[in-house]
């Protein structure tokens, strides 16, 4: 499975790494970061046909998250990508938003690593 990370903090990179390790070992997992909503779809645009699943941030300078969440939304429809959305303010209008747009999920920050890899059946 491939798993796009979204998020202009750069530390959420190793903290992944960390927390799937034995996952991305074993292959059952492939992460690739970026750290801005523009530079997530430069990465969308070279994997165009390729299944995968995002994990976005709402809350990021220039595009935000739910910019690119209706961006992609929009665009990649054969089949859309499942797209989770990540916040530190779990407030109910994000939410509100994120659903309307087609987000498949809502995390909070700090993230459940735990409930992330159920959710991702890798338990």
């Amino acid at each position: 499975m491939k798993i796009l990370v979204v998020d202009d903090e750069q530390d959420v990179k190793t903290l992944f790494e960390q927390r799937f390790r034995k996952e991305i070992k074993s292959g059952q997992v492939e992460f690739v970061f970026s750290f801005s909503g523009e530079d997530a779809l430069v990465q969308l645009n070279k994997w165009e046909h390729e299944a995968m699943l995002i994990l976005s941030d709402i809350n990021m300078p220039g595009m935000s998250g739910l910019q690119l969440l209706e961006n992609v939304k929009k665009k990649y429809m054969k089949p859309p990508p499942v797209v989770m959305m990540i916040t530190a303010y779990g407030d109910a209008e994000n939410h509100k938003i994120a659903k309307e747009l087609g987000a498949d999920d809502f995390l909070t920050k700090p993230v459940d690593f735990t409930m992330l890899k159920e959710k991702l059946k890798l338990t």
